[in-house]
């Protein structure tokens, strides 16, 4: 909690008219977000004046990169306050956190594999133009899948992948690729978001350190509920934002209102599953 008043000159303080140049958001809408959603919270001089410090910039710029990719503002500015004006790095810790009764389960490497597959086949075989994320850790991983990623961009309305790749890149009749270093929060996750008007799924793990000689394995949640998959595309798209514009048109698809009936989801979910073990027998 701020305490103080701080004086018309103190060093670090900006007004809302700098605010509002180093962020984009017009005063009056820095005015608005204050009145409706508290936030961005600002100290007053004895004059009435708004005075904010230096990290309410960043909190600024990470409410607008959520509403861009379509969050609603008040979902938007909750997970601001929630997250000191951190922009999202982790898909895993970013929908642990929003949704605290999502409980991972530890699953090896393999498991992940057939459920990741089973997810991109089933969001093909539906032919809905999904939006699709994948994070991959290391590009070796993804040029193993890359075939199968073609396939998936093809009949996307937007893909986008995680690695360690050296730049961004654009490949013709593939997903975006976009980099992430060694020590980002995502390079040590592993996803697959395919999130489309009349489906969703997805699937998302943290890998923890192993221990000498163990196989790989995560904790993981995969879930079909339309809320959570959409919320995954939007970090996903909210992290990718740092990277490359998101397209409008992909910006509004995640802007709508999450899809899907409960007897739709209890199909979808037996189709991943028995995907899913399918691939496990072979």
């Amino acid at each position: 909690m701020r305490t103080g008043k701080p004086e018309h000159s103190a060093e670090g303080w900006i007004s809302i008219g700098e605010l509002s140049r180093l962020t984009g958001a017009s005063s009056a809408t820095l005015r608005t977000w204050e009145r409706r959603h508290g936030i961005p919270r600002p100290e007053r001089l004895p004059g009435g004046h708004r005075r904010y410090r230096p990290e309410d910039v960043e909190l600024v710029r990470h409410l607008l990169a959520q509403r861009g990719v379509g969050v609603p503002l008040a979902t938007a500015a909750a997970h601001a306050r929630d997250r000191a004006g951190e922009p999202a790095t982790s898909i895993y810790a970013a929908l642990r956190r929003r949704r605290p009764a999502l409980r991972p389960q530890t699953l090896r490497q393999p498991t992940m594999l057939a459920l990741s597959r089973a997810i991109e086949d089933e969001s093909l075989s539906r032919a809905e133009r999904p939006v699709i994320f994948g994070a991959f850790q290391r590009e070796r991983f993804y040029r193993a899948s890359a075939g199968r990623w073609r396939e998936l961009a093809a009949g996307a309305a937007f893909a986008a992948v995680f690695a360690d790749f050296a730049a961004v890149s654009k490949p013709r009749g593939g997903p975006v690729e976009i980099p992430l270093g060694r020590d980002h929060p995502l390079s040590r996750e592993w996803a697959v978001v395919c999130d489309a008007s009349g489906h969703g799924a997805c699937l998302f793990g943290w890998e923890p350190p192993r221990a000498s000689g163990g196989g790989r394995r995560f904790e993981a949640i995969w879930s079909v509920e339309p809320d959570v998959v959409r919320d995954a595309a939007r970090i996903c798209a909210e992290i990718a934002s740092a990277h490359i514009p998101i397209p409008e048109a992909v910006a509004a698809q995640l802007a709508c209102p999450a899809p899907a009936t409960a007897d739709e989801q209890l199909q979808l979910a037996a189709a991943v599953a028995a995907r899913a073990l399918a691939y496990s027998e072979r």
